[in-house]
């Protein structure tokens, strides 16, 4: 798989290309912003951690 982060300052433009690309997700094509995928590495990052008890959360919340 290869991935292309594509910079864009002007959101008229940014709408433009987001449609262009939009016509390629029957090709296989997937969109993902980089918040998006920020986001998806942390939660993943979260999967193989043990959650903690209620209390323990609780108590270091202060």
């Amino acid at each position: 798989m290869h991935s292309i982060t594509i910079n864009i300052n002007n959101d008229k433009l940014a709408d433009k290309v987001t449609q262009l690309l939009e016509s390629f997700k029957n090709d296989g094509l997937e969109i993902v912003s980089k918040e998006d995928m920020e986001d998806l590495k942390l939660l993943k990052a979260t999967r193989n951690i043990e959650s903690i008890p209620y209390e323990d959360y609780l108590k270091d919340a202060d």
